[in-house]
């Protein structure tokens, strides 16, 4: 049996081939594998208070654009330009919502707690089209001109230097987080969970774990949206929309909730589907990608990462 490290490591290299296979494959579109990398954040973000702590939440784009506006607003009001900078003010803001957005939709369960977090996701966005001064408003957030990475690399027009510091992004935060979901932590967030009553029972705080984990989501979360603001160099009112956190659940339930490689599988799945349907049939597209979850959820149910462990789990077992 493989070594946890072993499997991470696995994992990277699967991550690193990946980002070299579409750098070459698909130079021209970069920007949009670039973009996939930024969400793919935001749902790993998503998976941690949902796939393995179990909080039902509808407005995690709160937190991934309270990082993008942040990091815009940090270079186009103050002048910080330095792309690891914004990135860093992104992480610190994603935080800081997320502990607002914790306590408040903690207070809450089961339907409570969806309304609750549509409350939520509502009040970012209207703050956001309200302080319109320093966000743009509805007109949105432009002339944000990162500086090059580490004073070598700038930003041009194909995508290429966004796309790597996006993949060097990508790795750091997947690294951490697998080490986090193994640690003593991340195994009594799974308690809870499953188990919540029997969690308290032994001592341990519940609602603290919790909100602790959305701290760590909403840092996760800014980062995405501080990546999407220094490769697209805009930030939009769309970052903070109800439709984008939908749209991130559906990815996670696509890929798996409760594993951080099916929130990735999950993510270009469904994206790059999107992408490519709505291209050949843009009058149909949301019908065709309406019929994939549908077939998804149905035979599939624990999404596409998970049902292929479960097949390939069960394809071992019985060659023994």
């Amino acid at each position: 049996m493989r070594r946890p490290w072993q499997r991470d490591l696995a994992g990277v290299l699967i991550i690193g081939v990946a980002a070299v296979a579409g750098y070459f494959l698909f130079p021209d579109n970069l920007a949009l594998l670039t973009r996939i990398i930024a969400i793919m954040l935001l749902v790993l973000s998503l998976d941690l208070v949902t796939g393995y702590c179990g909080v039902a939440t509808l407005g995690h784009a709160a937190l991934f654009g309270t990082g993008a506006y942040a990091a815009g607003i940090a270079a186009v009001t103050f002048g910080i330009t330095e792309p690891l900078s914004m990135v860093a003010i992104g992480a610190i803001t994603g935080a800081v919502a997320g502990l607002v957005s914790g306590v408040v939709i903690l207070r809450g369960h089961g339907l409570a707690q969806l309304v609750l977090s549509i409350a939520v996701i509502h009040l970012f966005h209207e703050a956001a089209n309200k302080a319109s001064t320093y966000t743009g408003g509805s007109d949105g957030l432009s002339g944000i001109a990162p500086d090059p990475v580490f004073g070598l690399f700038a930003f041009d027009l194909w995508g290429r230097t966004a796309y790597v510091f996006a993949i060097v992004l990508l790795i750091l935060i997947f690294v951490l987080l697998r080490i986090l979901v193994r640690s003593p932590f991340g195994m009594l967030c799974r308690g809870i969970r499953q188990d919540p009553i029997r969690v308290s029972a032994m001592g341990a705080s519940v609602k603290m774990s919790l909100i602790k984990m959305y701290v760590i989501s909403g840092a996760v979360a800014g980062v995405g949206g501080a990546l999407n603001a220094v490769s697209t160099q805009v930030v939009g009112l769309d970052s903070l929309s109800f439709t984008n956190s939908a749209e991130a659940l559906v990815m996670l339930v696509l890929g798996g909730a409760g594993s951080l490689y099916g929130a990735l599988v999950g993510t270009i799945v469904f994206m790059w589907f999107e992408h490519v349907v709505s291209a050949a049939n843009p009058f149909h597209w949301l019908t065709i990608v309406g019929a994939l979850l549908i077939a998804v959820v149905l035979f599939a149910p624990k999404g596409l990462y998970g049902t292929a462990v479960a097949l390939m789990k069960r394809f071992i077992g019985s060659r023994q």
